[in-house]
């Protein structure tokens, strides 16, 4: 549960076996390269599963059962030298996963006129790629290209890491063990969604959920549980006096008991079901024991996002995905809706009620006690909190008409201003273009009315990660 999951990637290099005999050390030289190219792609943090330096279609289609037995992710194919696409396409059929065309060069320039043929193909990486990718396009085989050099080369190493960091999220999305606690916010139809969909189209399991699964944790939390939490809270949270919101009252005591005391619940509900991700809401009716525990979760959850297990209210799993998506990006992933359009300032403020990422925030989170949920029933603690400043990616999990997931990216700036203070995430952002701009370019992709925020520019990740998953991706700008 909520491990940072390694990506493994398959890694081979390429030549052709009629060269060797012509061109004495030549080969050497390739596997030299390939080594190199190997040891770089570890240091991502990467599982290599090497298949070495291929050079015939029967090394192709070894090098492929090999990386169908160790189940890669991702194909990093090294076009060392001049190799015919016969060798490659084998492989990548056998692999049945995305794979990134290599042409990485030993050296940035060469000295023409002092090069003879065996010097050339020491440094001719960019020969077939074209050759390659013609035939993955007529093969239905999904390819990249990263054109560069073995070392010095940030651009493309850049590019390169963009894919390990995406293959690693996309395995722990594959794997991941999402909870579905309660039911989707009644007429939220954007939001209703097919667990079989999600287990069918991601690979990510389901697991269906009752209130009474919390309630029965949180009943059994004992004392010396509860005060611990409680310690844990004052420590992670600033109390607000209550603001100019009418809605707004003092953190008193009983409230802060039952917060701890449902966190409680909610980290046993985790451990004991295994959970990645937790999606919740359950409305409950006058005051009742189900309408207690919906209203307590908010700090336990917001505690258990900033852990690594993302929790998203109102029943909106796709944007869990998001949130877990973005988390294991390293880039957090807080639940999240557009707020206000300022066309004055040219920002758009977003944040949502509930729960927030902690690890991202700019400074110490505040609770706040508010009397009534707006929308909801029941009242108690809230987050306040904005996303750090800088650089932010939203990313929204949609679904096409035709029933495909859909991943959404846009990347921004968060600023430096005022927000509210009404116990609610809030954070000014500014993108790429202005706020009503972005918005309408943002609509026409057909969204959820919920995104994940995250810190960093990842959206290259995030449509790596669509690819390896084989979803529809858009980014607006």
């Amino acid at each position: 549960m909520n491990e940072r999951t390694t990506a493994s990637v398959g890694v081979f290099g390429i030549g052709l076996e009629a060269y060797w005999p012509q061109f004495e050390g030549l080969k050497e030289r390739c596997e030299g390269y390939q080594a190199r190219v190997e040891e770089r792609v570890r240091e991502l943090g990467a599982d290599v599963v090497s298949a070495g330096l291929v050079d015939s279609a029967q090394g192709g289609r070894a090098a492929g059962d090999l990386f169908a037995q160790r189940q890669v992710d991702l194909v990093l194919c090294h076009a060392v030298t001049y190799a015919t696409s016969s060798v490659v396409i084998p492989a990548l059929q056998e692999a049945g996963v995305p794979v990134v065309l290599l042409g990485l060069q030993p050296t940035r320039t060469l000295d023409y006129a002092a090069t003879d043929t065996a010097e050339w193909l020491a440094n001719c990486a960019a020969c077939c790629v074209p050759e390659i990718a013609g035939a993955c396009v007529r093969s239905g085989i999904q390819y990249d290209t990263v054109a560069g050099t073995i070392d010095d080369d940030p651009r493309a190493w850049e590019k390169i890491a963009a894919w390990v960091r995406a293959a690693g999220a996309a395995r722990a999305l594959r794997r991941a063990r999402i909870g579905f606690m309660g039911h989707a916010y009644a007429g939220m139809l954007d939001m209703y969604t097919d667990f079989t969909m999600v287990h069918g189209q991601l690979g990510a399991h389901v697991e269906v959920l009752e209130i009474d699964d919390l309630g029965a944790r949180v009943a059994a939390a004992t004392e010396s549980e509860r005060a611990a939490k409680e310690a844990e809270i004052r420590q992670m949270f600033a109390f607000a006096d209550p603001s100019s919101d009418p809605i707004a009252a003092p953190v008193e005591q009983e409230q802060l008991d039952w917060s701890a005391r449902v966190a409680v619940g909610l980290d046993k509900l985790a451990a004991d079901f295994e959970l990645d991700a937790l999606t919740y809401y359950y409305r409950g009716v006058d005051g009742n024991e189900a309408e207690r525990l919906g209203a307590g979760v908010i700090v336990g959850n917001s505690l258990l996002t900033a852990r690594g297990i993302p929790t998203a209210g109102e029943a909106d799993i796709k944007t869990n995905v998001a949130q877990l998506l973005l988390d294991r990006l390293g880039a957090g992933g807080s639940y999240t809706e557009f707020y206000a359009l300022d066309f004055d300032a040219d920002f758009i403020l977003m944040g949502h009620d509930g729960p927030g990422h902690l690890a991202i925030a700019q400074e110490q989170p505040t609770l706040r006690n508010l009397k009534l949920f707006h929308g909801k029933r029941g009242a108690g603690l809230s987050v306040e909190q904005k996303v750090r400043y800088g650089p932010i990616t939203i990313v929204g999990c949609t679904q096409t008409a035709d029933g495909r997931l859909k991943l959404l990216a846009g990347e921004g700036e968060s600023v430096e201003g005022e927000t509210f203070r009404i116990g609610n995430t809030n954070s000014r952002l500014v993108f790429g273009s202005k706020p009503a701009d972005f918005f309408e370019a943002w609509c026409a992709e057909g969204p959820t009315h919920h995104v994940a925020l995250g810190v960093g520019h990842v959206a290259a990740e995030v449509r790596n990660v669509a690819k390896l998953l084989g979803l529809p991706f858009a980014e607006v700008r």
